[in-house]
């Protein structure tokens, strides 16, 4: 049950846990033809990939506020199993995929000479199923015949031993399944050290009675599967793939160079356009690190990515491995577009969905549930599964963003100038929310957190990008309230001071050009304490000059309220048209939608 009543549905803590024995790992869900949510998780009692991992199912039939006791689909006593997956057949009949260290491997040789004594990702790639709706499974398992790559027989054993593991979820289309794999051609820095991705196909897996006479093929031909694109790096794994209206297959998946990687097939598989880097719809490549990015085809025909919208170039550097940093989770919508290369998906400017107040919290290997128009999200932070209800108005605003133009009312303090009027050069401040606030319905008075934001909006014309010309100013003799000003990097910078702290960030440097009217809008959100720029429609996610375009502010801000009044523009040298003041945090789709309005 939910255990928390954080005011913002935002909060990892707001959901609803999944019960598991203590390490938790893909919450796959897929709803049965008896109406339940049939959830399959890699669980155990030590950490990822300690001895006794195993995989069990749970069912829900209250949209995850309560579930059945755990069933084993393999017992923790046994040999490790892992990373399952579920494919639901149109006839109802379900099929788990998973890890099985049949061959009870103790040790598995590393690239460097070294061993890892870690052995959840080799073996064999195995099945069960079940005619209950998950109530129970089948008691034989079967094997998936592999074909091996050029990576396999490359590995430590001469292919004799193959390592791979699974997180992207099973489909099927034209009564055909598919069931993705990530193969492992080498052991050794970050667990795995060469990756690439491959497709699983069965013709006639969903119509045979017995599933040993399934037949299965592994793409895509050749024997090199999904790797990175032209001179990336070893890493290409974790490959989550949709299915295009027009029949194509589209596939994302994550690499250690700070980038999603995507690719095309139109042959259903068997071949795939050259792996490119995944860019919003203007090019701009998309920064994200070295964990699950998924994609999921909504009832609406409009897709979502969960991804975490930083890395770049720096990513190497700054941590080699890439895992860290999968919180918060953004989202981005895509829809399909019609290119001279075939159909495509076109994506969203980015969107915060998910958070947990401690960042060193990871949350990832999502899944998404649609059931009686309202969305679900799983995730697991490795120790809690929980479910999430995505908020409608949330959703509405993302998926529209391509298209809406109306100026975001909801929440607005300051609208200048006034109709007819000049912009003046001061107003009276209106009273800002409290971040933080004392508590009274407490015994020792201990802080509430409100979960507020503001967002400033400027439509602004630069005649010169010289530092700390003062923008906006509503701060009092003792330094507490907003100030904003140009930055020593040609950058705009907001400062938000409580007189007990301070916090500031800037937009990306090398986007602000003088003598242009630039649509900028910064976002403090109190729900995850971050700071985000949006410039002439565009998130500001730090390009080639820093990992993180976003910043985290100081929690312990209490309120950037401060003078009576703001100033506006006191030693700006350029132009202000336009000043809009919000106390709440804007979507980033609401500021797109004001920068599209023209107003």
């Amino acid at each position: 049950m939910c255990i928390s009543h954080i005011p913002d549905w935002r909060h990892a803590l707001n959901g609803l846990e999944i019960p598991t024995e203590s390490y938790s790992d893909q919450p796959y869900i897929v709803q049965t033809d008896d109406g339940a949510w049939l959830c399959v998780v890699t669980t155990g009692l030590g950490h990822e990939g300690q001895k006794g991992q195993h995989v069990v199912s749970l069912r829900s039939t209250d949209r995850g506020r309560t579930w059945t006791r755990p069933v084993d689909v393999e017992p923790a006593d046994g040999p490790e199993a892992s990373y399952a997956v579920l494919l639901k057949a149109p006839g109802g009949r379900v099929f788990v995929f998973y890890n099985h260290n049949t061959d009870r491997v103790p040790e598995v040789r590393r690239e460097d000479g070294g061993v890892y004594s870690r052995v959840d990702s080799l073996g064999h790639f195995v099945f069960r199923y079940s005619d209950d709706h998950g109530c129970s499974w089948s008691p034989r398992r079967y094997d998936i015949p592999v074909r091996r790559f050029a990576c396999d027989l490359a590995n430590a054993y001469g292919g004799e031993l193959c390592f791979f593991w699974n997180v992207g979820k099973a489909f099927h289309t034209n009564g055909e399944a598919f069931v993705p794999l990530h193969k492992v051609g080498a052991m050794g820095e970050g667990f795995f050290a060469q990756s690439e991705g491959a497709l699983l196909h069965s013709p006639d897996l969903l119509r045979v009675a017995d599933p040993a006479e399934a037949t299965w093929e592994t793409l895509p031909e050749g024997d090199v599967g999904l790797r990175t694109p032209p001179g990336g790096g070893r890493i290409a794994e974790e490959q989550s793939f949709s299915v295009l209206a027009d029949g194509s297959f589209y596939c994302v998946y994550r690499s250690v160079d700070g980038h999603p990687v995507e690719a095309y097939s139109r042959d259903r598989g068997r071949t795939w356009t050259t792996p490119r880097v995944k860019a919003y719809a203007d090019g701009r490549p998309m920064k994200h690190p070295r964990a699950a990015n998924f994609v999921w085809r909504c009832r609406n025909g409009r897709f979502l990515h969960w991804f975490h919208n930083h890395g770049g170039c720096f990513l190497p550097i700054l941590d080699r491995t890439g895992y860290n940093d999968r919180n918060p989770v953004w989202l981005s919508a895509g829809e399909e577009i019609d290119t001279p290369r075939g159909r495509e998906i076109r994506w969203s400017e980015p969107e915060i969905v998910l958070y947990d107040d401690d960042p060193h919290v990871r949350m990832s290997y999502p899944d998404l549930i649609e059931e009686d128009g309202t969305l679900f999200l799983t995730e697991t932070n490795k120790d809690k599964a929980r479910v999430h209800a995505v908020d409608a108005t949330f959703l509405d605003r993302l998926f529209a963003q391509f298209e809406a133009g109306t100026v975001a009312r909801e929440g607005l303090l300051l609208d200048l100038p006034a109709p007819g009027a000049p912009m003046p050069a001061s107003v009276p401040m209106p009273r800002l929310p409290e971040f933080l606030a004392r508590d009274t319905a407490t015994l020792d008075y201990r802080t509430r957190d409100n979960r507020a934001g503001i967002t400033l909006e400027l439509r602004l014309a630069f005649r010169s990008l010289k530092p700390g010309q003062c923008v906006l100013d509503s701060r009092g003799p003792d330094g507490r309230g907003i100030l904003l000003q140009t930055g020593d990097r040609g950058t705009l910078e907001i400062q938000l001071h409580d007189g007990r702290t301070t916090s500031r960030w800037d937009c990306d440097p090398g986007v602000l050009t003088i003598r242009h009217e630039h649509h900028v809008g910064i976002v403090v959100d109190g729900g995850p304490k971050i700071i985000s720029f949006v410039v002439d429609g565009r998130f500001h996610d730090g390009g080639q000059s820093r990992q993180f375009g976003w910043g985290r502010f100081n929690p312990n801000l209490r309120t950037p309220h401060g003078a009576a009044d703001l100033r506006l523009g006191p030693s700006f040298r350029g132009t202000i048209r336009r000043l809009r003041l919000y106390g709440r945090a804007l979507q980033i789709s609401e500021i797109i939608a004001n920068h599209r309005s023209g107003e």
